[in-house]
Protein backbone atom coordinates (compact mmCIF):
# COMPACT_ATOMS: atom_id res chain seq x y z
CA UNK A 1 0.00 0.00 0.00
CA UNK A 2 1.33 3.36 -0.83
CA UNK A 3 2.22 5.60 1.64
CA UNK A 4 1.69 9.23 2.19
CA UNK A 5 4.57 12.04 1.70
CA UNK A 6 3.20 15.22 2.23
CA UNK A 7 6.39 16.86 1.43
CA UNK A 8 5.64 16.04 -2.27
CA UNK A 9 3.05 17.77 -2.52
CA UNK A 10 3.90 21.48 -5.09
CA UNK A 11 7.26 19.32 -5.95
CA UNK A 12 7.73 19.36 -9.69
CA UNK A 13 8.75 15.81 -10.88
CA UNK A 14 10.04 14.43 -13.93
CA UNK A 15 9.41 10.67 -15.34
CA UNK A 16 11.44 9.23 -18.50
CA UNK A 17 9.80 6.26 -19.45
CA UNK A 18 6.50 7.40 -18.46
CA UNK A 19 4.05 5.97 -21.31
CA UNK A 20 3.50 2.86 -19.89
CA UNK A 21 4.71 0.36 -17.11
CA UNK A 22 6.75 1.01 -14.48
CA UNK A 23 7.45 4.95 -15.27
CA UNK A 24 3.54 5.45 -16.08
CA UNK A 25 2.88 4.15 -12.39
CA UNK A 26 5.23 6.45 -11.23
CA UNK A 27 4.54 9.41 -12.41
CA UNK A 28 0.83 8.36 -11.33
CA UNK A 29 2.09 7.80 -7.86
CA UNK A 30 3.88 11.12 -7.52
CA UNK A 31 0.94 12.81 -8.64
CA UNK A 32 -1.46 11.47 -6.20
CA UNK A 33 1.08 12.88 -3.70
CA UNK A 34 0.09 16.19 -5.40
CA UNK A 35 3.22 16.99 -7.20
CA UNK A 36 3.40 18.26 -10.04
CA UNK A 37 4.78 15.74 -12.79
CA UNK A 38 5.98 15.86 -16.23
CA UNK A 39 5.76 12.24 -18.40
CA UNK A 40 8.53 12.38 -20.65
CA UNK A 41 8.81 9.32 -24.00
CA UNK A 42 8.44 8.75 -27.59
CA UNK A 43 4.85 7.54 -27.73
CA UNK A 44 2.68 10.98 -27.73
CA UNK A 45 -0.53 8.92 -27.32
CA UNK A 46 0.73 7.11 -24.50
CA UNK A 47 2.16 10.13 -23.14
CA UNK A 48 -1.40 11.55 -23.50
CA UNK A 49 -3.58 9.00 -21.79
CA UNK A 50 -1.02 9.14 -18.57
CA UNK A 51 -1.66 13.11 -18.38
CA UNK A 52 -5.26 12.59 -18.98
CA UNK A 53 -5.37 9.66 -15.91
CA UNK A 54 -3.63 12.25 -13.73
CA UNK A 55 -5.84 15.35 -14.68
CA UNK A 56 -8.92 13.57 -14.65
CA UNK A 57 -7.99 12.59 -10.87
CA UNK A 58 -7.31 16.16 -10.02
CA UNK A 59 -3.63 15.93 -10.00
CA UNK A 60 -1.05 17.74 -11.83
CA UNK A 61 0.47 16.93 -14.99
CA UNK A 62 2.22 17.69 -18.40
CA UNK A 63 3.32 15.60 -21.64
CA UNK A 64 6.98 15.98 -23.08
CA UNK A 65 7.38 13.73 -26.35
CA UNK A 66 11.33 13.59 -26.34
CA UNK A 67 13.82 10.89 -27.53
CA UNK A 68 16.09 10.48 -24.58
CA UNK A 69 19.02 10.02 -26.35
CA UNK A 70 19.01 13.20 -28.29
CA UNK A 71 20.00 16.15 -25.72
CA UNK A 72 18.65 18.60 -27.40
CA UNK A 73 15.19 17.10 -27.00
CA UNK A 74 16.06 16.79 -23.32
CA UNK A 75 16.83 20.76 -23.38
CA UNK A 76 13.52 21.38 -24.86
CA UNK A 77 11.93 19.02 -22.37
CA UNK A 78 13.71 21.16 -19.15
CA UNK A 79 12.91 24.14 -20.94
CA UNK A 80 9.00 23.35 -21.37
CA UNK A 81 9.30 22.19 -17.32
CA UNK A 82 10.86 25.19 -16.05
CA UNK A 83 8.28 27.39 -18.46
CA UNK A 84 5.07 24.92 -16.82
CA UNK A 85 6.23 24.05 -13.54
CA UNK A 86 9.55 25.94 -12.45
CA UNK A 87 12.54 24.25 -11.25
CA UNK A 88 12.70 20.45 -10.71
CA UNK A 89 12.80 19.16 -7.81
CA UNK A 90 12.57 15.40 -8.57
CA UNK A 91 14.01 13.52 -11.51
CA UNK A 92 13.31 9.86 -11.84
CA UNK A 93 15.26 8.63 -15.26
CA UNK A 94 13.47 5.43 -15.94
CA UNK A 95 13.35 5.38 -20.03
CA UNK A 96 15.10 2.43 -21.13
CA UNK A 97 14.14 -1.88 -20.99
CA UNK A 98 16.16 -3.00 -24.23
CA UNK A 99 17.03 -6.89 -22.70
CA UNK A 100 15.32 -9.37 -25.23
CA UNK A 101 17.78 -12.06 -24.96
CA UNK A 102 20.52 -12.54 -27.81
CA UNK A 103 23.30 -14.86 -27.21
CA UNK A 104 26.43 -12.74 -27.68
CA UNK A 105 28.03 -14.28 -30.27
CA UNK A 106 25.40 -13.02 -32.55
CA UNK A 107 25.07 -9.54 -30.40
CA UNK A 108 25.80 -7.26 -33.42
CA UNK A 109 27.96 -4.18 -33.17
CA UNK A 110 25.28 -1.78 -33.77
CA UNK A 111 22.90 -3.44 -31.55
CA UNK A 112 25.60 -3.37 -28.84
CA UNK A 113 25.66 0.59 -29.42
CA UNK A 114 21.77 1.03 -29.68
CA UNK A 115 21.13 -0.79 -25.84
CA UNK A 116 24.07 1.16 -24.66
CA UNK A 117 22.52 4.10 -25.50
CA UNK A 118 19.42 3.75 -25.07
CA UNK A 119 20.01 2.81 -21.35
CA UNK A 120 23.13 4.15 -20.34
CA UNK A 121 23.92 6.97 -22.42
CA UNK A 122 20.06 8.28 -22.14
CA UNK A 123 20.99 8.19 -18.34
CA UNK A 124 23.77 10.63 -18.69
CA UNK A 125 22.23 13.05 -20.89
CA UNK A 126 19.03 12.95 -18.92
CA UNK A 127 20.82 13.78 -15.52
CA UNK A 128 22.80 16.36 -17.52
CA UNK A 129 20.34 18.57 -18.94
CA UNK A 130 18.46 18.86 -15.88
CA UNK A 131 21.59 18.60 -13.30
CA UNK A 132 22.40 22.73 -13.77
CA UNK A 133 19.13 23.61 -12.09
CA UNK A 134 19.66 21.65 -9.39
CA UNK A 135 23.16 23.15 -8.92
CA UNK A 136 21.82 26.25 -8.90
CA UNK A 137 19.43 25.20 -5.95
CA UNK A 138 21.68 23.20 -4.14
CA UNK A 139 19.18 20.69 -4.14
CA UNK A 140 17.75 17.48 -5.58
CA UNK A 141 16.78 14.28 -5.66
CA UNK A 142 17.70 11.72 -8.98
CA UNK A 143 16.56 8.69 -8.95
CA UNK A 144 17.75 6.05 -11.82
CA UNK A 145 16.76 2.57 -12.96
CA UNK A 146 18.98 -0.26 -13.35
CA UNK A 147 17.75 -3.82 -13.16
CA UNK A 148 18.21 -6.86 -11.43
CA UNK A 149 20.14 -8.08 -14.73
CA UNK A 150 22.55 -4.91 -14.19
CA UNK A 151 23.10 -6.99 -10.34
CA UNK A 152 24.08 -10.47 -11.75
CA UNK A 153 24.27 -12.70 -14.80
CA UNK A 154 21.25 -13.30 -16.36
CA UNK A 155 19.07 -14.20 -19.38
CA UNK A 156 19.47 -10.60 -20.78
CA UNK A 157 21.47 -9.96 -23.56
CA UNK A 158 24.59 -9.02 -22.41
CA UNK A 159 24.81 -5.25 -23.49
CA UNK A 160 21.43 -4.78 -21.30
CA UNK A 161 23.14 -6.43 -18.37
CA UNK A 162 26.43 -4.41 -18.78
CA UNK A 163 24.29 -1.36 -19.40
CA UNK A 164 22.43 -1.20 -16.37
CA UNK A 165 25.42 -2.07 -14.11
CA UNK A 166 26.88 0.86 -15.51
CA UNK A 167 23.63 2.79 -14.59
CA UNK A 168 24.54 1.47 -10.93
CA UNK A 169 28.01 2.77 -11.28
CA UNK A 170 27.00 6.20 -12.56
CA UNK A 171 24.88 6.40 -9.57
CA UNK A 172 27.54 5.78 -6.95
CA UNK A 173 29.70 8.47 -8.69
CA UNK A 174 27.30 10.95 -9.16
CA UNK A 175 26.28 10.42 -5.40
CA UNK A 176 29.58 11.26 -4.14
CA UNK A 177 29.93 13.47 -6.42
CA UNK A 178 26.81 15.93 -5.88
CA UNK A 179 26.40 15.22 -2.02
CA UNK A 180 28.38 18.32 -0.87
CA UNK A 181 25.64 20.29 -3.11
CA UNK A 182 22.38 19.08 -1.62
CA UNK A 183 21.55 16.61 -4.29
CA UNK A 184 20.79 13.00 -3.68
CA UNK A 185 20.95 9.99 -6.36
CA UNK A 186 19.36 6.34 -5.60
CA UNK A 187 19.15 3.46 -8.12
CA UNK A 188 16.18 0.88 -8.06
CA UNK A 189 17.49 -2.41 -10.29
CA UNK A 190 13.82 -4.03 -10.51
CA UNK A 191 13.61 -8.17 -11.14
CA UNK A 192 10.26 -9.41 -12.87
CA UNK A 193 7.82 -6.83 -12.65
CA UNK A 194 4.08 -7.34 -14.03
CA UNK A 195 4.16 -4.70 -16.20
CA UNK A 196 1.31 -4.64 -19.21
CA UNK A 197 4.14 -5.79 -21.80
CA UNK A 198 5.30 -8.65 -19.82
CA UNK A 199 1.96 -9.76 -19.16
CA UNK A 200 0.96 -9.80 -22.93
CA UNK A 201 4.22 -11.21 -23.48
CA UNK A 202 4.36 -14.04 -20.33
CA UNK A 203 1.73 -16.79 -20.25
CA UNK A 204 0.44 -17.64 -17.10
CA UNK A 205 2.54 -21.03 -16.66
CA UNK A 206 6.33 -18.94 -16.85
CA UNK A 207 4.66 -15.91 -14.75
CA UNK A 208 4.44 -18.90 -11.77
CA UNK A 209 7.51 -20.32 -12.95
CA UNK A 210 9.77 -17.36 -12.80
CA UNK A 211 7.83 -15.90 -9.31
CA UNK A 212 8.57 -19.29 -7.78
CA UNK A 213 12.73 -18.06 -8.07
CA UNK A 214 11.54 -15.13 -5.72
CA UNK A 215 11.77 -16.03 -2.12
CA UNK A 216 8.72 -14.08 -1.83
CA UNK A 217 7.20 -16.09 -4.48
CA UNK A 218 5.48 -13.32 -6.72
CA UNK A 219 6.05 -11.46 -9.34
CA UNK A 220 6.40 -7.93 -8.32
CA UNK A 221 4.40 -5.12 -9.72
CA UNK A 222 4.84 -1.46 -11.14
CA UNK A 223 3.38 -0.69 -7.49
CA UNK A 224 6.00 -2.20 -5.65
CA UNK A 225 8.70 -0.06 -7.56
CA UNK A 226 7.33 3.25 -7.10
CA UNK A 227 6.09 3.11 -3.35
CA UNK A 228 10.27 2.51 -3.49
CA UNK A 229 10.64 5.44 -5.62
CA UNK A 230 8.48 7.18 -3.65
CA UNK A 231 10.15 6.47 -0.67
CA UNK A 232 13.39 7.26 -1.81
CA UNK A 233 12.22 10.97 -3.08
CA UNK A 234 10.70 12.08 0.22
CA UNK A 235 12.93 13.44 3.38
CA UNK A 236 12.49 10.28 5.03
CA UNK A 237 15.16 9.57 3.12
CA UNK A 238 17.29 12.51 3.95
CA UNK A 239 19.78 10.31 4.62
CA UNK A 240 20.22 8.12 1.96
CA UNK A 241 22.27 8.86 -1.01
CA UNK A 242 24.28 6.67 -3.73
CA UNK A 243 22.14 3.03 -3.27
CA UNK A 244 20.90 0.60 -5.64
CA UNK A 245 17.74 -1.06 -3.94
CA UNK A 246 16.99 -3.81 -4.98
CA UNK A 247 12.79 -4.01 -5.77
CA UNK A 248 13.48 -7.94 -6.49
CA UNK A 249 11.50 -9.59 -3.80
CA UNK A 250 14.54 -11.10 -1.53
CA UNK A 251 16.34 -13.03 -5.66
CA UNK A 252 18.85 -9.94 -5.14
CA UNK A 253 20.42 -9.44 -2.00
CA UNK A 254 23.42 -7.11 -2.03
Amino acid sequence: MTGTYAELAGRTVVVTGGSRGIGAHTARAFAAQGASVCVVGRDGAALASVVGEITAAGGEAMAATADVTDARALDGVRAAVAERFGAVDVLAVFAGGQGFPVPTAELSEQRWREVLDSDLTSVFLTVQAFLPGMLERGSGTVLTMSSAAGRQPSGANLAYGVANAGVVMLTRHLAAELGPHGIRVNCLAPSAILTERVAARMPAEMQAKVAATHPLGRLGTPADVADAALFLASDGAGWLTGLTVDVAGGRITG
